[in-house]
């Protein structure tokens, strides 16, 4: 097929969007989208409309139409089934099909469309391929601004330690009587922070990064804060999480989520199945109690498998993060169960003990006389695991639409749980419609609602476990094709981790003594999609 141009134009022939293919002058693509409302015929429903040299081929949508036109030696089934995904894309970009939406949003659905179509050829994508080629998400940006915030941070933190540096020698040098340093300029010596946030300051002559200027600081020597010399101790931590802004920035560098480490209003969801497992993963944390030790195991799930089998991308990765309210209980070492599953990839922080959690499947500081901080989440371990086998996959899914042979599908979708020590919560399966196609539902476990505007039917169970593991859905459409229900994604939460982090026992250091603490473990689905 060779498409010239695809347009949306209102119903009195209005062009409100309009995007050509191929060479064509401005003049002749005018002409040929005034000519197609003249072409329509009253009274009659129309699939395409041809004159003597292209082919209209177009699809209402409420009071707008979606508009290909093509030469009339192409494909009409091709054409069709090229304005369907045109159709489907509108909606996905548009809130609302009015001609001042569609205005707003031209430029969106302009890059779509190029997705589509490139030289007057349709290429071969799906809906949730061209979100992804238009949000053109880079991986490398985002590393490169984390660093570079990460070092001006760095910067900033490190002029403030050697201010206080300074002025700790200016108030020994009075009490002494000697020289005052409210004078001293030029550039400092290099240091080093500890970076789990210590508020010690330990020189470094060997050091050249990051050396600050620093001229003519003067410091009240009456001050309460000039009173209170700097504390030699190691990992003095108050509850600032600046402290440990190194280590966060590094670990957000390499793709990681750090959990609330400050007060931050939610991020707008981009979908319903987000939203939901944003909930339940609130509801899920404000039911635990927290102790003075508290843990926190974060496991998160991305996966992808074709509609006739197979794995595209399953990765399972986690963080483990501790969190000390009480400064008695500074000092202790955490064991973990080795029993996690078969070809985890595990990495502990740089200041944690590697051969002691090898040896003994236990965290802790490399330094046993230095205590964790205080009041911050502190991420000590993370873990990866990437497989093809289909026997990773926690949760099947076969999605099996069939041509009824009226020019609709019949659908019968059905689950079970394969991973039976995981209980999953609020478990939610979306399913993309035809637009303006509302489905009939025969049979189905636990709940399901129809979203007219977004053109998905949502089915909801509760709970999935052992003594629930599997259920099915069946549904038929008219004026549907079985690539229709596709991508079909899954969203769930579970308090038992895929990877099987599990603490065992928190004692202190020193007397072994055990320490009572809290936990919580959370299993999310960042994605988890049949394409």
């Amino acid at each position: 097929m060779v498409l010239i141009a695809a347009a949306v134009c209102t119903k009195n022939g209005k062009v409100i969007l309009s995007r050509q293919f191929v060479e064509m002058t401005k003049a002749r693509i005018e002409g040929l989208l005034a000519a197609f409302p003249k072409l329509m015929t009253a009274g009659k429903q129309h699939t395409y409309v041809e004159t003597d040299s292209v082919r209209y081929v177009y699809q209402p949508m409420e009071k707008l139409y979606m508009l290909l036109i093509t030469t009339k030696a192409s494909n009409i089934l091709e054409d069709l089934e090229t304005l369907r995904i045109f159709s489907k894309v509108i909606p996905e970009y548009s809130h609302s099909l009015d001609e001042k939406e569609i205005g707003e949003n031209a430029f969106s659905l302009i890059f779509a469309f190029d997705e589509i179509v490139a030289l007057g050829y349709r290429e071969s994508v799906n809906l949730a391929q061209i979100k992804t080629f238009v949000e053109m998400d880079s991986h490398e940006e985002k590393v490169y601004q984390a660093v570079r915030q990460t070092q001006e941070r760095e910067a900033r933190q490190k002029m403030r330690e050697k201010a206080k540096e300074l002025q700790r020698q200016r108030m020994e040098a009075s009490k002494r009587g000697g020289p005052s340093l409210s004078g001293m300029g030029g550039r400092s010596g290099g240091f080093s922070a500890d970076s789990f946030g210590s508020s010690g300051v330990s020189s470094s002559s060997g050091s050249s990064s990051a050396n600050i200027g620093i001229t003519s600081i003067d410091v009240d020597t009456k001050s309460k804060a000039a009173a209170k010399p700097t504390s030699r101790n190691a990992l003095k931590l108050g509850g600032k999480s600046k402290d440990v802004d190194s280590f966060v920035d590094q670990l957000k560098s390499e793709g990681e989520k750090i959990a609330n480490l400050a007060p931050a209003a939610p991020a707008g969801s981009s979908s319903a199945a987000a939203s939901a497992s944003a909930v339940a993963k609130a509801a899920i944390s404000a039911d635990i109690h927290k102790e003075s030790v508290h843990l926190k195991i974060e496991d998160k799930l991305v996966v992808r498998l074709g509609r006739d089998g197979g794995v595209q991308q399953f990765e399972n990765s986690g963080l483990l993060t501790l969190r000390i309210a009480d400064e008695a209980y500074g000092r202790i070492l955490l064991k973990l169960s080795p029993n996690y599953i078969q070809g985890l990839q595990l990495q502990t922080h740089p200041n944690v003990d590697k051969e002691l959690f090898k040896s003994r499947t236990t965290i802790g500081l490399k330094n046993l006389g230095k205590p964790f901080p205080l009041n911050t989440d502190v991420g000590v371990l993370k873990w990866r695991f990437v497989s093809q086998d289909e026997s990773a996959i926690p949760l099947t899914i076969n999605c099996w639409p069939s041509d009824n042979g009226e020019g609709g599908c019949d659908v019968n979708i059905e689950y079970e749980l394969e991973a039976q020590q995981l209980e999953l919560q609020d478990v939610s399966f979306t399913i993309p419609l035809p637009m303006n196609v509302q489905p009939t539902v025969a049979e189905y476990d636990g709940t399901y609602n129809y979203n007219a505007r977004k053109h998905v039917i949502q089915w909801l169970i509760p709970v999935i476990d052992s003594a629930n593991k599997s259920g099915s859905m069946e549904f038929s459409c008219s004026a549907s094709i079985p690539g229709d229900f596709f991508p079909l994604q899954v969203s769930f939460v579970s308090k038992t981790t895929y990877a099987g982090v599990v603490a065992q026992e928190v004692v202190q250091v020193e007397s072994e003594a055990a320490v009572k603490y809290s936990s919580e473990s959370i299993l999310f689905v960042e994605k988890y999609e049949i394409v």
